[in-house]
């Protein structure tokens, strides 16, 4: 279980690192496309994860909240 949680906190740490990277964002297909992969491995990472989930992750996760799912992780 910490493997699945030490990649989702990752993937998820990486995604927010998409969002403020401005030099990406200025060719936006590619930056979408940088984002649509991040979020693509958030999604089997999270598929993935033992059960079960916290519900309050599940929560998080399952509505898409990853930067409260992150702050979730990181402090638990």
């Amino acid at each position: 279980m910490e493997n699945a949680i030490v990649d989702l906190v990752e993937a998820l740490r990486e995604r927010l690192a998409i969002i403020h990277d401005e030099q990406s964002r200025r060719d936006p297909e590619r930056h979408l496309a940088r984002l649509q992969a991040v979020s693509e491995k958030i999604d089997r990472l999270q598929a993935a994860l033992p059960h079960p989930v916290d519900a309050q992750l599940a929560h998080y996760l399952k509505r898409h909240s990853y930067d409260k799912a992150l702050e979730f992780l990181e402090n638990n």
